[in-house]
């Protein structure tokens, strides 16, 4: 698996319908091609290398295998019921000021910080830390709204007055610093 595994929190959603870049469904792609023809080739060995050595019962590299092998066989099951599932947003949004799923959106908070967040699906928020689930009170709240609109956000860690300072299409930040946190 990769280093930066991310264990599931909420319900298991793999049958329900959800949104999601393309790029976001490329990379799902690109993780269960790895772990189908990279990781698990690997670990499989790994168990069968453990398993030839003796006593399986006492055998910790043979139990850690054996783990991991059962860990990759779920995500893999995981995704692929996802990719089955997820509707691809393709194409570049309007370009009207408005903030729609897939946009660039610089925020201004009440307390004077700027953020610039990408709208996406939420199996890719973990891919980009600059990057929000549309399932999030912020992106709930500026879904449809334009450039200029004050929100009020309800969120876990506070309620939030924010100003929507400028919408983009494409990736204001291809080359170069991100903005300071919100």
């Amino acid at each position: 698996m990769r280093g930066k595994s991310r264990q599931r929190n909420r319900p298991d959603t793999s049958g329900r319908a959800g949104f999601i870049t393309l790029e976001g469904y490329r990379r799902l792609e690109e993780e269960a091609a790895h772990l189908w023809n990279i990781e698990r080739p690997k670990v499989t060995k790994a168990v069968a290398t453990a398993a030839a050595e003796g006593d399986r019962s006492e055998n910790a590299e043979y139990i850690y295998s054996k783990k991991k092998l059962m860990e990759i066989d779920r995500r893999l099951k995981f995704l692929g019921k996802r990719l089955e599932v997820l509707q691809i947003v393709d194409g570049v949004p309007k370009d009207d000021g408005k903030v729609y799923f897939g946009c660039w959106v610089l925020l201004l908070n009440g307390e004077g910080f700027e953020k610039t967040y990408r709208i996406v699906g939420p199996d890719e928020t973990g891919a980009d830390p600059d990057s929000i689930s549309c399932d999030s009170p912020v992106a709930r709240a500026i879904l449809g709204k334009e450039e200029g609109d004050e929100v009020f956000v309800q969120r876990p860690k506070g309620d939030i007055y924010m100003e929507i300072q400028k919408v983009y299409v494409s990736n204001p930040y291809s080359k170069g610093p991100r903005s300071s946190q919100t």
